[in-house]
């Protein structure tokens, strides 16, 4: 078997050894194993997740050929669960692979404390009912739970926790920690000491654009009463008045330092998502708070006191024209800052433990570095439960994706897919499911729609009407193709409750695979 590092280098590289470890440590159960649960454990499996059992009561049938890459025509008959299982243990030894052949409604229903050994559970095409009262199993047990259903060519994915933190949520786009517009005493004594006005023209063509923002700032903030630009005129003036600094026209330090301009302009201290955090009710810590909570209220501390109302430096530098010498001086500011920073909240963070009554080691400094290295990308979600979306969704939210006409084949899929199991659970059958004429179905369908349309405070609002024939027509058919997609979104949502890494999806993920469009929609 090939080494961890060498079998997992590339994915490593997005989610590191941490992210890796908590992905080998994780326990997953699936529930039903069609074609959209195969793929999305498939994708778990090939990542190196722990463990999975997969809870399927079904035979393989003939129909499963054309739609589940995972099963072939010598298991037709036996065991769908067991097939599956022996596929993926085949195509990752590594993984501990269990199976359960049983009804995964059933098993909701007779035996709940089954789940509270999983670290998260992955339940595929279930109907309403059973979502809902897993939903409530899992939250009791403090077990992640992602719902995920193909049906035709339409489908869902929805994550189902009571909170979810990520520390290292990593956004698409961030400003560099640089401080530029707030620099402590350090910084400010090494940016003093370099002269702006140097005449060798070497010399001045790698001077860093650190340097030269910070003096502009300053030079700015004088005859601006302390104040740095903040309209759009003042902007324009505080870039022409760094171009006025250079020597020649083909100084790319300069030119650098009028296009990071920008930074100078950003606002100082934190942003008010968190602020929101360190003044949420848990940051109010006790001897059940979570690690995460215990460092936020460590954090609260910090940018009270030492922080001067910043967060800890992250202490990473950018590339930039520069000499040498200039360079590393730069980097080991920055990395002493960082490591002060860290320091004190090390010291919060024990003396918090202590307090509550917990272990002060217990939580390790490779947790509390990247906690200090990623205040401020720090990400809190919270989940409604699947019972309260259903029974009181946000009625202006609501109405609001009813009359947009972007949404509207959105939520109405949202709509039809709850319906289809109100229409399953009275005529035995789901819409379309058997050969004949689909009319009938698609009438029935539209009442039932409509009905639930008035039991959501929606009276008078109708749904495309080409929708309730598509639904019929889909059959309650797993498209593997669609299945596919769904069974990859949900298998990405995982990875990221698991390693604790990027923001998951908040609302329900809807995708209509006739329009090729993919909704997230937030009742």
């Amino acid at each position: 078997m090939a080494e961890p590092k060498t079998k997992y280098d590339r994915q490593l590289r997005i989610w590191g050894e941490l992210g890796q470890s908590a992905l080998e440590n994780a326990s997953i159960c699936l529930l039903n194993c069609g074609p959209t649960g195969s793929e999305a454990l498939k994708n778990l499996v090939l990542g190196g997740i722990g463990s999975i059992t997969i809870v399927d009561g079904s035979k393989v049938e003939i129909g499963d050929l054309g739609n589940n890459f995972m099963v072939d025509a010598k298991s037709v008959g036996q065991s769908k669960a067991k097939t599956v299982c022996g596929f993926l243990q085949e195509i990752n030894d590594a993984v501990k692979a269990n199976f359960v052949e049983e009804n995964p409604d059933t098993l909701i229903s007779t035996d709940p404390s089954f789940f509270s050994q999983f670290t998260l559970v992955i339940a595929t095409q279930l109907v309403e009912d059973s979502m809902v009262k897993l939903d409530r199993i899992c939250r009791e047990a403090n077990v992640m739970l992602v719902l995920a259903r193909s049906y035709g060519l339409t489908g869902f994915v929805r994550i189902c926790v009571k909170e979810h933190t990520a520390i290292e949520s990593k956004p698409d786009h961030s400003l560099d920690d640089l401080r530029l517009n707030n620099p402590w005493p350090e910084l400010k004594r090494y940016v003093e000491s370099i002269d702006l006005n140097v005449e060798e023209p070497a010399a001045h063509k790698h001077i860093p654009y650190v340097v030269i923002l910070v003096k502009v700032a300053e030079e700015w903030a004088q005859t601006h009463s302390s104040n740095l630009p903040s309209t759009r005129e003042e902007k324009n003036e505080f870039k022409d008045l760094v171009k006025s600094k250079m020597a020649s026209t083909d100084e790319d330090n300069y030119k650098e330092a009028i296009v990071a301009a920008f930074k100078v302009f950003a606002p100082r201290g934190i942003s008010q998502e968190i602020q929101d955090i360190i003044h949420d009710s848990c940051a109010e810590v006790g001897s059940n708070s979570s690690d995460f909570w215990v460092m936020v209220a460590a954090l609260k501390e910090f940018i009270s006191n030492e922080g001067g109302g910043e967060p800890p430096l992250e202490g990473s530098m950018p590339d930039m024209i520069s000499s040498t010498e200039h360079y590393i001086n730069l980097q080991k500011i920055y990395h002493s800052k960082a490591e002060a920073d860290f320091l004190s909240m090390e010291q919060r963070v024990k003396s918090i433990l202590v307090k509550v009554g917990q272990d002060p080691s217990s939580i390790p400094k490779s947790t509390i570095k990247s906690f200090c290295k990623n205040a401020r990308k720090l990400k809190v979600c919270r989940y409604q439960t699947i019972e309260d979306e259903f029974r009181n969704p946000v009625a202006t939210e609501l109405h609001k994706y009813l009359a947009d006409e972007d949404y509207s084949s959105a939520i109405g899929f949202y709509i039809l897919l709850r319906a289809v199991d109100r229409f399953a659970a009275t005529y035995k059958k789901f819409p379309g499911q058997f050969d004949g004429s689909t009319d009938d179905d698609a009438s029935q369908l539209k009442t039932i729609a409509l009905s639930l349309l008035s039991e959501m405070g929606c009276d008078g609002y109708v749904l495309k009407e080409e929708l309730y024939s598509e639904m019929c027509r889909f059959g309650a058919a797993e498209i593997h193709v669609v299945a596919a997609f769904i069974g990859g979104v949900a298998s990405q949502e995982v990875i990221k409750l698991i390693t604790k890494q990027f923001v998951p999806m908040l609302g329900t993920f809807i995708f209509n695979g006739i329009d090729h469009k993919s909704q997230s929609l937030k009742l």
